[in-house]
Parts: structure tokens; C-alpha cells; sequence
């Protein structure tokens, strides 16, 4: 199993950092997870349009999946021949980016394969478990395996969770939310989202082989949020950014 990096940022993208966006490969077997805003450039720095054979949506914010639209785009509309992508996503999260055009113009271009949180499926080779974290839209935690035991988890946007634990267990690499370093600093938003501290409690719990922080808050120091999450977890950290790359091959 082979991961690239996208994008981590939380929100907006910058200057330098996309949204949410993981390509995920595996037996030649390419699936594109949470395609956020400003990821879809960075896709193409890896393959075509038609190389992705699947998508995975952990929620239907726009800074994970507002990039879907030029992906289906550059399938339908620039000749490339590919067949209807398969795309999984919570009931509903998607309604609105597929809602960006009419209906016929893409409709040739995907199938859509709708999930509950808590359900377990296949895609191509993959096992997809799925955990519902909360957050302010249905969120589905993510943990794929693949032959040869390799796992990632990943935890969309979420809030504090005891099933986060039970997500990341023992996974060779845990993708986690961490949009403020040690608080939450509106405590209305505390149930919803995480923290670099957080993320490294968590991933101690879970006895995960490696953390990657993503969704940081545009402008924040990523030094200190390794720092923050190094406070609770001492395996191999890093901050999930574009080009960064993991490969279970290579451990």
C-alpha cells in the first residue's frame, strides 16, 4: 500500500498547501481519497484523469470533496475514454458538488455507491471498515486494508471519540485531524474537531506505527503541531503535506 499526499490543509487551501487529498495505491489498483479544494492540480502531478479507478469521501464538506467536480469534468468532457468512476461517499454527502452541473453532463461520467457510517465494503482491493465521528456533518472515519496486512487510518474531520481508538488500532499509519495544536478555542466547536495533542493521545491509545497530521489550520506552524503531538505519542510523526509520501513496501 502506497500513499501520497494531496493535501492536508483545513478550510481553504494556501499558497503552497491543498485541502484534504490522499491517493491511495495498491496492486496498480489507484483511489482517490477526499479530493478537497486546489487537489485536483496536484492529482494530475501524479496521473491522468483516467488513471484514478475510485474515489472515497469521508464527508460532504467542500474542503474534501469540492475538487470532484474537475475530476469528473476532465472524464466526461475532454475525450479521455474511462469508464463510469465508482465513487463511495456517506448517504447525501455528495448532493451538492454533483449538483455543480446538470445532471447529463457528468451523469455518464460516475456511479455512485452510497454508505453508512459503520458499514464495512470492498473497493477493488481493498477492505474499507467505516466508524461514524462526530462532526458537524455526518463523518465516516476511514481504516483500509490490503494484502500483505498493510492498513491506513483516517479519521476525516472529527471530534473527540473513544471509537477513534478502536479505528487506528495497531493501522501502520494513522491520518488524523488536528486543526489546533492543544485547544479547541470555541467551545462550541470542541465535540467536532481535534488537536495535534489530541492526535498523538490518540494514536498512543491505538498503538499506531505512524501518525500524520492533516487538516491544520491555514497559518499554522507545523513544527508546533509536531511538537504538540509529539507531547503524547513518541513514534514517527510527520505533518501530512503536499508530495509527502508512505509506502508499506519500503518499511
Amino acid at each position: 500500500m502506497r500513499l501520497t499526499v494531496l493535501g492536508g490543509c483545513g478550510a481553504w487551501p494556501t499558497a503552497r498547501q491543498a485541502c484534504s487529498g490522499y491517493l491511495i495505491e495498491h496492486d496498480g489498483f489507484r483511489l482517490l481519497i477526499d479530493p478537497g479544494y486546489a487537489t485536483f492540480p496536484r492529482l494530475l502531478d501524479h496521473i491522468t484523469p483516467d488513471g484514478v479507478d475510485a474515489v472515497l469521501v469521508s464527508h460532504g464538506h467542500p474542503d474534501h470533496c469540492a475538487d470532484l467536480n474537475p475530476l469528473l469534468r476532465a472524464r466526461a468532457l475532454s475525450g479521455i475514454p474511462a469508464s463510469p468512476l465508482a465513487l463511495h461517499a456517506p448517504h447525501g454527502a455528495l448532493d451538492a458538488v454533483l449538483a455543480l452541473d446538470k445532471p447529463s453532463m457528468l451523469a455518464s461520467s460516475y456511479t455512485l455507491r452510497p454508505f453508512w457510517p459503520g458499514e464495512r465494503f470492498g473497493i477493488g482491493p481493498f477492505t474499507a471498515d467505516t466508524w461514524h465521528l462526530p462532526h458537524f456533518v455526518p463523518n465516516a472515519g476511514l481504516r483500509l486494508s490490503a494484502g500483505g496486512g498493510a492498513s491506513l487510518a483516517y479519521t476525516g474531520d472529527t471530534g473527540p471519540s473513544p471509537d477513534i481508538s478502536r479505528l487506528a488500532d495497531h493501522a501502520d499509519v494513522f491520518l488524523s485531524e488536528a486543526t489546533y495544536l492543544r485547544t479547541v478555542p470555541d467551545p462550541d466547536d470542541a465535540p467536532y474537531l481535534l488537536t495535534a495533542h489530541g492526535a498523538g493521545m490518540y494514536a498512543t491509545r491505538a498503538g499506531a506505527g505512524r501518525l500524520l497530521l492533516t487538516h491544520l489550520w491555514p497559518g499554522t506552524d507545523e513544527n508546533a503541531a509536531l511538537e504538540a503531538a509529539k507531547e503524547a505519542y513518541n513514534g514517527p510523526a510527520a505533518v501530512a503535506l503536499s508530495g509527502l509520501v508512505w509506502d508499506a513496501a519500503a518499511l
